[in-house]
């Protein structure tokens, strides 16, 4: 069986997501409505772009300076068994490191029986957890508001100088033939200012 995933939108090579240099993949479909959720259009679980694993590792890794892998939404886990195959295809080409949002807490992710979360827990050095809080929102860190909880799986990325907690944010603007996004988690104030422009936050991408 060939496993394809239901993507939202790609990004190949960005420093906005991650340490490194990095691809992004957003998957289409969420269970979660968090409030002030800045992309709004992936949360219906409707056909989108379906990639297969390896079309879609060829294309993450086309820029031979991606080093790491970032896994948004939508929700991450409720395509698990997809993500993870993606994660083993690209490990096959270059050894990148895995970063992954998710909604769930990890204790509910562990007791939750959703299929391919196990395998893809395995695949993840980075687990940024919890869902979107608009009123905890203090425009720091990788994670989208304070409840949100990173946690190093693996001890790859742990001592690598990234301040996945507290360091300054940033976002940059992808000029697209259709669209254009803002890539990373922007501060309230930048969507703000943005807005005009991206026509709307269901134009920018960033995790709850």
């Amino acid at each position: 069986m060939v496993l394809r995933l239901n993507v939202a939108s790609t990004c190949v090579g960005t420093p906005a997501l991650g340490p490194g240099w990095r691809s992004v993949v957003w998957v289409q479909g969420c269970p979660f409505r968090c409030r002030g959720c800045v992309a709004p259009e992936w949360i219906p679980d409707v056909p989108a772009r379906l990639a297969g694993v390896g079309e879609l590792a060829g294309e993450l890794l086309a820029d031979e300076r991606v080093d790491g892998l970032t896994f948004s939404g939508g929700e991450p886990m409720a395509q698990a068994e997809g993500l993870a195959a993606l994660a083993r295809a690209a490990r096959e080409v270059r050894d990148v490191s895995v970063v992954c949002f998710t909604g769930f807490t990890l204790p509910r992710l562990k007791e939750s029986g959703l299929p391919g979360v196990a395998e893809l827990l395995s695949e993840v050095d980075v687990l940024i957890d919890g869902q979107y809080v608009r009123e905890r929102d203090d425009g720091l860190g990788l994670r989208g508001s304070t409840n949100q909880v990173v946690h190093h799986l693996t001890g790859r990325l742990a001592d690598v100088g990234y301040d996945f907690e507290g360091r300054p944010r940033t976002a940059e603007v992808r000029v697209g033939e259709r669209e254009v996004a803002l890539v990373g988690v922007p501060t309230a104030d930048l969507l703000k200012r943005l807005a005009p422009v991206l026509g709307g936050p269901g134009r920018s991408r960033r995790e709850r």
